[in-house]
């Protein structure tokens, strides 16, 4: 299916009615959690899936409780652009150049005179360096009602879950890290 334009957004009422699905399903503390960031704050997928505790919440210096911030500070490292996964590190290649008017004046002038002075030319030594694509840091408010109330419910369940929790967790596990975590034998129903 080809993609065009933008994503569709759901309507008011079509997020209640999947937050009131989401309750009725597996692990509803985390997946609420997860769509409430998604839009209320925006964040995109790989985003929500890189957050860490740290990000959302201050945890005392046992690990056992917390304190949700007043601002998310996402780091640039998250951002779109930041390749935060890493993917296409090792397979970039560059395909083409930019370079200005005047910039093209002179790398020809400089070539002309290695040429004239009979220096061997690797056009490589010419290449303008490369752009760096890098995210940018984003300052999230955590002031919506709903959004801190499940963040809150997400990581109090957490909490029930694990002994303690640092600041580098990651704020959501995976699947199979949450299924270990219930049928840990110290798990008890809420």
């Amino acid at each position: 299916m080809a993609k065009s334009g933008q994503a569709r957004v759901l309507s008011p009422s079509q997020q209640q009615e999947l937050f009131s699905v989401i309750k009725t399903h597996r692990h509803p503390e985390k997946n609420l959690a997860i769509m409430q960031i998604s839009f209320r704050l925006g964040l995109r997928t790989q985003e929500i899936a890189l957050l860490q505790i740290k990000e959302v919440a201050q945890l005392n210096p046992t690990g056992t409780d917390f304190k949700l911030l007043e601002v998310m500070s996402l780091p640039a490292a998250y951002t779109k652009g930041a390749n935060a996964v890493r993917r296409s590190q090792s397979t970039y290649t560059r395909k083409s150049l930019s370079f200005t008017v005047d910039a093209f004046d002179s790398v020809v002038k400089q070539i002309e005179s290695l040429v004239k002075a009979g220096v061997a030319v690797n056009p490589k030594d010419f290449y303008p360096p490369e752009k760096k694509h890098r995210g940018k840091s984003r300052d999230l408010p955590l002031i919506d009602d709903e959004l801190r109330r499940s963040l809150e419910t997400h990581l109090r369940r957490r909490m029930s879950k694990e002994s303690k929790l640092r600041p580098s967790d990651p704020l959501f596990l995976s699947q199979t890290c949450t299924e270990r975590l219930f049928r840990h034998p110290t798990w008890r129903a809420a």
